[in-house]
């Protein structure tokens, strides 16, 4: 018989210093020997990662083992290690008892007796609100240690151009100048504002130089340029508690396991500075010269100059993801020089990606008329735009009915949880078996309906914001209608893929179209995003 091992730790910090990912398998092994059970090393699943999350990497994995029936048990080492949230052990338990896989946890026993859940509730609500507590205190002890003057947090207080200092006595817990790295700092910021060089130039010069990276490893990347010249800490000004986590603009997978991957900048006034936290390498007038001349090269950039791109910022590569950027290519015929205005993958740039994407170019004169003859036939039709106008009108109004009602329910879980604490309480203090039982489990319903509604909510409510497209935008649209759309300016066309919401993705020698307006499935094939349209040559 068969055994898989799920270990978990909280934070990096753990899993680096190895005291208790290796101390649970230990555990577990020795666990899953005394109970006859076998352990392939493929069966061992170690994670660093929140117990309060169920969707978990390697969790998954586990759960992918149990519906496939290649264990016959799964051994961790305790149930807070499993999950934080009793009703996520519940879940777990189910699981394996559906499967016929045997749940089983070295320290405490477990079954599915009621005194078995008993346990299983009693721990996992003890953990969670330890675990609550524990946010609390570092959030707490981060702010007063800013407060101090000292960086909080070790793993972003490392700087390029500075040596951390732990700890938290005097002189400690703040940077101190690295010279050899200091060094190029300045001279970054020289290139910059004396010669007036590009950021992709700069790195460049980096790399031509042989200088090491911010990590050790690599080459060095535009953005890791531009991240030093609008870092302000190289001036003397440190802040912290400048950012927050949230949805990103971008996403490369739908399906991601964390939703809030994104880093969204806080109000200025929520910033807290922290006081010769880092010495300064450059001065403060050097600083701001380099903040107007990062402007500068923005507004002189080739792409803004002399060439206009319909289709910037709607353009996408579907093999790698990256945005399509319009380009110049140049070629010389005896004595003539030709230029073209062409579209390329932005992985194809040696810059942006170590191994280059493989994906086709195309002139630029040739997929913006295929593209514009698409949008003008869609907005030669006024009765669908309008129709299409009044059903956006529709969703905008339900759409305040759906934020409304999952502000409902949300208030009412916290109500829930707010009466599962009581509870507990209560029970600590009368020992009432029953009752504490008989209520948990009534709390425990709601819960989970009123979770359910939430899930759908929410879901709802992603699916307006992804097909919502600007009323205000769309009118403008309809305006075109009036005009003749084949002269429309440069400033219209743009006006209407951006009312539209147009995507365009690049395969190849295919050219797939995308949009929030919906085409009669006659006409394209339909796809959840609005309309869809593939072209090929």
């Amino acid at each position: 018989m068969r055994a898989a091992i799920y270990a978990r730790v909280s934070t990096e910090d753990q899993k680096r210093e190895g005291t208790s990912l290796e101390s649970q398998v230990a555990a577990c092994l020795n666990k899953a020997s005394d109970l006859g059970y076998q352990v392939d090393e493929e069966h061992i699943f170690l994670e660093t990662w929140s117990g309060a999350d169920l969707d978990r990497p390697e969790l998954l994995g586990v759960h992918n083992l149990i519906k496939q029936k290649e264990v016959q048990a799964l051994v961790c080492h305790s149930t807070d290690r499993l999950a934080r949230n009793p009703i996520h052990i519940a879940i777990v338990a189910e699981e394996c008892e559906g499967q016929g896989v045997q749940l089983v946890f070295v320290t405490e026993p477990l079954d599915s007796s009621p005194e078995g859940q008993l346990i299983r509730y009693v721990k996992g609500y003890a953990a969670q609100i330890e675990r609550e507590k524990i946010r609390e205190r570092t959030m707490r002890g981060k702010r007063m240690r800013a407060l101090a003057g000292k960086l909080p947090s070790g793993s972003h207080a490392h700087l390029y151009g500075y040596d951390y200092v732990p700890g938290k006595g005097a002189g400690e817990g703040i940077r101190r100048i690295n010279e050899e790295q200091a060094h190029w700092v300045r001279r970054v910021f020289r290139w910059l504002v004396d010669e007036g060089v590009s950021t992709h130039a700069i790195t460049y010069r980096l790399r031509d130089s042989g200088v090491p990276t911010p990590s050790g490893e690599g080459y060095w990347h535009e953005s890791t340029v531009q991240k030093i010249l609008k870092n302000s800490a190289y001036c003397g000004k440190t802040y912290a508690f400048t950012q927050t986590y949230g949805e990103p603009k971008y996403r490369m997978k739908a399906d991601a396991k964390r939703k809030k991957s994104g880093r969204i900048w806080k109000p200025r006034e929520e910033w807290l500075e922290i006081p010769n936290a880092t010495p300064s390498i450059i001065s403060e007038e050097l600083f701001e010269a380099a903040q107007k001349q990062l402007q500068r090269n923005r507004e002189l950039s080739k792409r803004n100059a002399k060439h206009q791109y319909l289709l910037n910022h709607h353009i996408y590569c579907r093999k790698c993801g990256r945005s399509f950027w319009g380009y110049v290519h140049s070629k010389r015929r005896g004595n003539k020089q030709y230029s073209y205005r062409r579209y390329h993958c932005s992985g194809r740039l040696k810059i942006v990606a170590p191994v280059r994407c493989r994906n086709r170019t195309y002139l630029a004169d040739y997929l913006e008329e295929l593209v514009w003859r698409e949008v003008e036939r869609t907005l030669s039709e006024p009765e669908l735009v309008l129709a299409e106008l009044h059903r956006k009108e529709e969703e905008a109004k339900e759409s305040g009915l759906l934020e409304a009602n999952l502000q409902r329910v949300k208030a009412q879980l916290a109500n829930r949880e707010r009466q599962k604490l009581r509870t507990w309480r209560a029970f600590e203090i009368t020992g009432d078996e029953e009752a504490f039982r008989r209520n948990i489990a009534i709390l425990d319903k709601e819960i989970k309906t009123l979770e359910d509604e939430a899930v759908q909510l929410e879901k709802r409510i992603k699916e307006r914001e992804q097909a919502h497209v600007s009323v205000e935008g769309l009118k403008q649209a309809c305006e075109l209608i009036g005009k003749n759309l084949r002269n429309a300016s440069f400033e219209d066309k743009r006006l209407a893929l951006q009312a539209l919401r147009i995507k365009v993705w690049i395969d190849d020698a295919s050219v797939s179209i995308e949009g929030a307006i919906s085409i009669p499935e006659s006409q394209v094939a339909p796809t959840p995003s609005g309309w869809h349209l593939l072209v090929r040559h």
